[in-house]
């Protein structure tokens, strides 16, 4: 019995695995879009989101049979736990990518705007962190969680730049409110992309640890105290 369970949830690994490197994908081709202005790029990522809500679907019946058929304890009852939560997780992520796909649909309608902005570099930093809570799950390693939770600053700091930018932008162009609106959007899908990538590896500390990190004074400091032995 105990062979099976382990052979389900290697099952469930590489499950969980493909499903990222989807998810990963429509990040990428979501600002792609919006960078190179191209609506048929917009409309794979739409597409794809299809293709990754079956996964999602998929993933969880997988978590739900093993929990009935096996009923893990400890560390395999975490481990699919936080499966269950990460495979949430994803599923937000692409769907913010959809978001992204939409804006771009949108402001290819309309007359560029030179913006002193990277997006590409927000979209590697958030696509980064999600690569490295995965790995961090599957190599069952609280070091690389803690590092993902710390790049999540950076992406704030950009997020928190680019509507300095926006503001800058529309009060010396204000015919261009509606679009800087929608690059803000953009920029804020971004943000929330890091979070959710920052909930992974948080629900990995959670599954290695059995240590809850959010909302908690001491449980913050240990993580701080794993990052910085």
């Amino acid at each position: 019995m105990a062979y099976r369970m382990q052979k389900e949830i290697e099952k469930l690994k590489q499950l969980i695995l493909t499903e990222v490197a989807e998810v990963e994908e429509n990040v990428r081709m979501s600002v792609a879009s919006l960078i190179k202005y191209d609506t048929k790029l917009a409309e794979k990522v739409i597409e794809a989101d299809l293709k990754i809500d079956q996964m999602e679907v998929e993933l969880e019946e997988e978590c739900l049979k093993i929990l009935a058929l096996h009923q893990p304890v400890a560390h395999d009852l975490r481990f699919i736990i936080a499966v269950l939560k990460i495979n949430n997780d994803l599923e937000r992520i692409s769907d913010l990518a959809v978001n992204i796909a939409e804006r771009a649909k949108f402001l290819v309608t309309r007359k560029r705007i030179n913006i002193p902005f990277d997006f590409s570099e927000m979209a590697q930093k958030t696509q980064d962190m999600l690569r490295k809570s995965i790995n961090a799950l599957i190599t069952l390693d609280t070091k690389v969680a803690c590092e993902v939770c710390k790049a999540d600053d950076e992406v704030d700091a950009l997020n928190r730049e680019f509507y300095n930018i926006v503001k800058d932008v529309i009060r010396k162009n204000p015919e261009y409110i509606e679009d800087m609106t929608h690059y803000l959007g953009v920029s804020r899908h971004l943000e929330r992309m890091a979070d959710s990538a920052t909930n992974i590896a948080e629900d990995v500390i959670f599954m290695i640890d059995a240590l809850v990190i959010k909302h908690h004074a001491d449980a913050k400091e240990e993580k701080e105290r794993i990052n910085n032995p």
